[in-house]
């Protein structure tokens, strides 16, 4: 394993006892030169994996600053083809949820942590559930938010309304990706990510990984947004009703990104799940 480019960026503050460091650097697993960052010194590793054209800096800023640093070790990541883990350029056969799991576990690997939790956003969640399902011996919790199993029509259509078109996105939402990726790369990529969504909802049952939710042994949180346009509520009851034991935890007022939106909220829920004891 090669570790290169290794960056610190402190978020301290003067007269603050605890400084709080990110660290930036790029490993090679499986071929590829992922980037991450890394924060925190607790016991309990824990990793999170964004959506769609995410990035540990898009995705999951609020978290890298304000989750407890003396319990976790938080580390966030950028899957091949995304953010700062370019090249290779993202490619999307109907398998690559199985490749971003595998990266993500041999990620943790690299870095040498025997057991770890994981936190996955849409489609992030996704490949945090095949991971779970994968190395149950070490995924210790599992939190997940705006995931899902399947496809159906209704999500299709869903899906084609509100975010196929990036020219009908909020002007900031649509600099953030044209700032990380260039305009051409974004927009290319995007569409290619719309085109195999589309070629789920063709699989039989819309099937993604309705088979592994038994597998997932973990204890695990699913939470949702209630006012959620992207995916449907009845996603995050199908996983709370295959995944033996899962909690269910409802937002009302929360959208598809609520873990941005609602930052303090989500981080407290998350982190008083990960130091419970099941």
């Amino acid at each position: 394993m090669l570790v290169a480019a290794r960056r610190s960026l402190s978020l301290c503050s003067p007269g603050v006892a605890h400084c709080r460091t990110i660290t930036s650097a790029k490993i090679e697993v499986n071929g590829v030169h992922l980037h991450y960052q890394q924060t925190g010194k607790g016991d309990h590793p824990l990793l999170l994996l964004p959506g769609a054209l995410g990035s540990s800096q898009t995705d999951f800023g609020p978290q890298l600053k304000s989750l407890n640093k003396e319990r976790f070790t938080v580390v966030s990541w950028d899957p091949r083809g995304y953010g700062r883990s370019i090249p290779p350029q993202r490619e999307y056969p109907l398998d690559f949820y199985h490749t971003d799991a595998q990266d993500a576990v041999d990620l943790m690997k690299a870095l040498h942590f025997k057991r770890f939790s994981l936190l996955g956003w849409s489609g992030g969640g996704i490949a945090a559930l095949i991971a779970a399902s994968k190395y149950p011996s070490l995924v210790r919790k599992l939190v997940v938010w705006g995931a899902n199993a399947y496809v159906s029509q209704e999500d299709i259509i869903n899906l084609d309304k509100s975010v196929a078109d990036v020219s009908k996105w909020s002007e900031k939402m649509r600099k953030i990706m044209v700032e990380m990726y260039g305009a051409e790369y974004f927009i290319k990529t995007w569409a290619a990510w719309i085109d195999v969504i589309h070629a789920f909802g063709r699989e039989p049952d819309g099937n993604i990984c309705r088979d592994i939710l038994p597998h997932v042994k973990c204890p695990t949180l699913i939470v949702h947004g209630e006012k959620d346009a992207v995916l449907l509520r009845c996603h995050a009851d199908y996983l709370h009703k295959h995944i033996k034991g899962s909690r269910l935890h409802l937002m009302p007022e929360g959208k598809h990104n609520l873990h941005l939106q609602f930052a303090e909220e989500f981080n407290s829920l998350v982190e008083e799940f990960l130091m419970s004891q099941d």
